[in-house]
C-alpha cells in the first residue's frame, strides 16, 4: 500500500502495462512503414500534398473522435496550453519534412534518417526536460537500432551509385530535411506523453494535439492537394494515408505513450525503417545490399533489447513500481512521472 492508502499496483501488471504500451507502438510502426511505398502509387502527388493530407486528415479525425473527452478535460488543457502548442507545431512540422526526405533521400534513406534520429532527440528532450537519465539498457538497445539504421541508409547510398552532382545535393537535402522530422517526431511525442502524465487522458492529449496539427496543415493541404483528385488511385493512396497508418496508428501510438515514455516509444519506433526498407524492396523494386539486411538485423535485435523484460530483485521492481515506473529494468532511471489514474475515464 502506499502512504495514501491506495493498493499499489502489482509487479506483473506494471510489466504488463508496459508490454502492452510496447506492443500497441510497434503495431503503430508496422502501419507507418507503409507510408513511403504507398505514396509511390501517386508519383504525380507532391510530398506536401501527401504529408498534409496523411497528417492533416487523420490528425482532424482523432480530434473528431476525442471530441468529448477533448471538451471534458478543456479547463486541463488549456493549463498545458504551452505544451499543447508545441506538439502541435510539431505536428504540423513532421510530415512536410518526412516526406520531402523520403522523396528526395528515396523511400529506404528518407525513412531511416528521419526514424532513426528521434530516438536521440528524444532522449535529450527527456534528459533536460524531464530530468530523467538514461540507463544501460537503453544506450545498448539504442546504439544497436541506431547503428542498424546508419547501416541501412548507408546501404541505400551505395546502392544508388555515385550518380551527378544534383542528385548528392538532393540526398544532402533529404538527410537534412530527415533530421528536422526526427526531431518534431519526438517532440509531439514528448509533448503527448507529458500532457498523459500531467492527468490528461489518452485520448485528448492525442486529439489536441494532432487536431490542432492537422488545422495547421489545412493551408498546405488546399495549396497542393489538387493532384490528389486527378485519379481514383490518387483518391485511394490519401484516403488509405489518412485513415490506416495516420489515425489507427496514432490511436495505438497514443495507447502506448499512456505505459511507456516517449524515449522508448521513438527507440521502438525503430521498426518502421525496417519495414518501410522490405517493402522499398519487395514492392517498389529499390535494392538493398546485403549491408541493409545487417543493419535490419540488427535493429530487430535493438527492438528485442526494448522490449523484452529483464529480471532484477523484488525489490528493486517494487521500488520501481513506488516510484510510478515500470518493474524490472526498464530505460530508464531517475525521476518518473507516473501516469494518473482517473477513476471511471477511459485511456
Amino acid at each position: 500500500m502506499t502512504e495514501t492508502g491506495r493498493r499499489t499496483p502489482g509487479r506483473g501488471a506494471a510489466a504488463g502495462s508496459a508490454g502492452t504500451g510496447a506492443l500497441c507502438v510497434l503495431a503503430a510502426s508496422l502501419l507507418w512503414g507503409t507510408t513511403g511505398t504507398s505514396a509511390t502509387f501517386a508519383p504525380d502527388v507532391g510530398p506536401l500534398a501527401i504529408g498534409a493530407v496523411a497528417m492533416g486528415l487523420g490528425g482532424l479525425l482523432q480530434a473528431l473522435i476525442a471530441a468529448p473527452r477533448i471538451v471534458a478535460e478543456a479547463a486541463r488543457l488549456r493549463t498545458e496550453r504551452g505544451v499543447v502548442l508545441i506538439g502541435a507545431l510539431a505536428v504540423g512540422t513532421y510530415p512536410l519534412a518526412f516526406y520531402s526526405s523520403m522523396h528526395l533521400a528515396g523511400v529506404a534513406a528518407g525513412t531511416v534518417v528521419s526514424i532513426g534520429s528521434a530516438p536521440l532527440a528524444s532522449a535529450v528532450i527527456e534528459r533536460y526536460a524531464d530530468g530523467r537519465r538514461l540507463t544501460p539498457r537503453w544506450l545498448a538497445g539504442a546504439a544497436l537500432g541506431l547503428s542498424g539504421t546508419a547501416l541501412l541508409c548507408a546501404a541505400e547510398a551505395a546502392s544508388a551509385g555515385s550518380g551527378d552532382r544534383q542528385s548528392a545535393t538532393s540526398t544532402v537535402l533529404g538527410v537534412a530535411l530527415g533530421l528536422l522530422a526526427g526531431l518534431t517526431y519526438a517532440l509531439y511525442s514528448w509533448a503527448a506523453h507529458r500532457l498523459i502524465t500531467r492527468g490528461v487522458t489518452a485520448r485528448a492529449a492525442m486529439g489536441t494535439v494532432f487536431g490542432i496539427g492537422g488545422l495547421l496543415l489545412m493551408p498546405v493541404l488546399l495549396a497542393t492537394g489538387a493532384p490528389l483528385l486527378t485519379s481514383w488511385t490518387n483518391v485511394g493512396v490519401g484516403i488509405y494515408m489518412a485513415l490506416v497508418p495516420m489515425f489507427i496508428g496514432y490511436v495505438l501510438f497514443g495507447w502506448g505513450l499512456a505505459h511507456v515514455p516517449a524515449s522508448t516509444a521513438t527507440a521502438l519506433s525503430l521498426l518502421e525503417p525496417t519495414v518501410a526498407a522490405i517493402l522499398a524492396v519487395l514492392v517498389v523494386g529499390e535494392r538493398l545490399p546485403v549491408l541493409g539486411w545487417f543493419g535490419i538485423l540488427m535493429v530487430v535485435t535493438c527492438l528485442a533489447v526494448l522490449t523484452v523484460p529483464s529480471r532484477g530483485t523484488p525489490r528493486s521492481r517494487a521500488g520501481a513500481v513506488e516510484r510510478g515506473g515500470d518493474a524490472g529494468d526498464g530505460p530508464w532511471a531517475g525521476p518518473t512521472s507516473p501516469v494518473p489514474r482517473q477513476p471511471g475515464v477511459s485511456r
